[in-house]
Parts: C-alpha cells; sequence; structure tokens
C-alpha cells in the first residue's frame, strides 16, 4: 500500500513537470493559469488524495514574484486545498513601519493576531491591540537579542533589505520564523526559516534544533539595450540538528550557525541551477565576432582542409 502511494505521488509529480514544460496555451503559467483549459483538466482528473501534492508541485514552477495571485488563482480553482495551501506555501514578505521607534519590520502568521501585526522593535501591535498573544518575559529577552544578531547578519549577506525575527512559547521548549526580505538594484529576495527548539531529554545542556528554509529569488530587468527579463526560482530544505547550550554557545549563535549554513547552501544550488544555467545559455547564444570574421574563420578552416587532403593523396 505504502509503495502504491509512492508511485502515486512520483507519477503526479512528473505528469506536472510535463504539463508544466509542454502547456498548449502560450505564456499561461507567466500571466494567469485559471484560464487555462489544460490545467482546469489536470487538476480535476487527479484523485483527492494526490491533488494537494500536484498543486504544491505546480506551485514550485512557477515564477516567486508571482505567488500571490497563482496562489489565490489556485484556490479558484481548487477551494478544498485553499487551508493546505495557505499553510504550506511561503508568500512574499511585505513591510511595515513601526512607529513608536522609526524602523521597518516584515509581516507574517506568525505576529499576526486577529488584523493587528506585532513589531520585533516595540513589542506592540499596530493597529493597537489590548490582549495581543506576547512572549514570556525569558523569551522576548531572547528575541530582542535575535533581531538585533540577525539585524547584523542581514546587513552582511543582503546588503540591505529588512530583517524580522519572532518567538513564541512551547510546552518543551520554543519557536520561532526568521524573516529577511531584500529588494532593489533589480535582484529581489525573501528567506524565511522556521525554527523549533526542545530541550534534550539526554542532558540539559543539549537542545535539538529543527530547522526548514525557504528561500526565493527573483531578477528583473527592464534596459533599453536588452529588454525586459525575469528570472527566478525559490528552494526549500530542512535539517535537524544537537547543539550545546552554554555561556560561549547560546541559543542565538546556535541558530545562527545553522540558518547560515543552510542559506548559504540553498543560495549556492539557485544560483547553479537557476542564474548559471541561464548565463551558459546566454552566452550560448550571443557571439563576440562578428558575422564577417567568423566567415573569414570558416573560409580559412575549409581550405586549410583542402590543402590537407590534397598533401595526403600526393
Amino acid at each position: 500500500m505504502p509503495q502504491n502511494s509512492s508511485l502515486g505521488a512520483r507519477a503526479s509529480r512528473w505528469q506536472t513537470w510535463t504539463l508544466v514544460n509542454n502547456c498548449s496555451v502560450s505564456g499561461c503559467f507567466r500571466q494567469s493559469f485559471i484560464n487555462c483549459p489544460e490545467i482546469r483538466i489536470f487538476i480535476a482528473d487527479f484523485p483527492s488524495d494526490q491533488q494537494l501534492d500536484c498543486a504544491l508541485d505546480l506551485m514550485r514552477r512557477l515564477p516567486p514574484q508571482q505567488i500571490e495571485k497563482n496562489l489565490s488563482d489556485l484556490i479558484d480553482l481548487v477551494p478544498s486545498l485553499c487551508e493546505d495551501l495557505l499553510s504550506s506555501v511561503d508568500q512574499p514578505l511585505k513591510i511595515a513601519r513601526d512607529k513608536v521607534v522609526g524602523k521597518d519590520y516584515l509581516l507574517c502568521d506568525y505576529n499576526r493576531d486577529g488584523d493587528s501585526y506585532r513589531s520585533p522593535w516595540s513589542n506592540k501591535y499596530d493597529p493597537p491591540l489590548d490582549d495581543g498573544a506576547m512572549p514570556s518575559a525569558r523569551l522576548r529577552k531572547l528575541e530582542v537579542e535575535a533581531n538585533n544578531a540577525f539585524d547584523q547578519y542581514r546587513d552582511l549577506y543582503f546588503e540591505g533589505g529588512v530583517s524580522s525575527v519572532y518567538l513564541w512559547d512551547l510546552d518543551h521548549g520554543f519557536a520561532g520564523v526568521i524573516l529577511i526580505k531584500k529588494a532593489g538594484d533589480g535582484l529581489h529576495g525573501d528567506a524565511v526559516t522556521l525554527v523549533l527548539v526542545q530541550g534534550s531529554k539526554s542532558s540539559g545542556r543539549t537542545a535539538h534544533y529543527k530547522l526548514t528554509s525557504t528561500v526565493m529569488l527573483w531578477l528583473q530587468t527592464n534596459k533599453t539595450g536588452s529588454g525586459t527579463m525575469n528570472l527566478g526560482g525559490s528552494l526549500t530544505r530542512q535539517m535537524e540538528k544537537d547543539e550545546t547550550v552554554s555561556d560561549s554557545s547560546p541559543h542565538i549563535a546556535n541558530i545562527g550557525r545553522l540558518v547560515e549554513d543552510m542559506e548559504n547552501k540553498i543560495r549556492s544550488t539557485l544560483n547553479e541551477i537557476y542564474f548559471g544555467k541561464t548565463k551558459d545559455i546566454v552566452n550560448g547564444l550571443r557571439s563576440v565576432q562578428t558575422f564577417a570574421e567568423k566567415s573569414k574563420q570558416e573560409v580559412l578552416r575549409i581550405n586549410l582542409v583542402e590543402d590537407l587532403k590534397r598533401k595526403q593523396q600526393s
């Protein structure tokens, strides 16, 4: 039974990839695939237990800068997947301004309570909310330290942008989300890392860390000479690791090392798959030589081949 389920999931992923790459409706995935008849038939034909896998595979192959629109279109196609899709698909981060301290922060479901969002800098909700969820005093202190640390991390690796860290209490530890947004100069990117921290059962000085990181990068240019170009991709990775917790290696330092290592690997993979491959294709299409120079070289090559043949015959 598990094997059949696995085979079905593999088949759905293969059919998703085939459809995305061979859809007869030109540009439907870069514009609005809700109007594509092949997508409607494709989604409807799959059993309900496979529709979520198909939908997630589809979202992974669509431009990250259009996630909100594509997600809305997909929910319109399959309303029953609404809750699962909203909880599974990372959406581009939005920026708000903390009016108390005058600093920007990022909005997400983890700092939201009703229609209000909590700032990690002032710990206040906007619009104001009297009974909004708050971290404990101990965790709030850790949250402040984490925001200061990742503010420096963002400046080092992203060279600008906005970062926010939100923590919340659990029965046997705590959890948090680390958000970083980069915008401007054509290159845009979001990094979202969920962290679960639990104390080790064998030793009180060891903590178990579980991380899920998603990095979305996209490049948008519009120049007179080269025209408009959109290039983007997203990647998600998970990891678990036990680390010693001490004065010299507190939670913030441990989490920082793990996030740094994981995001570097993800960015490297994205550069190789998306940007590196595109660079190879462009270099293969263009030439630094003029047509006349290439023709002259071709004539020279033909003459050399003929001379060699004559020498061999003589």
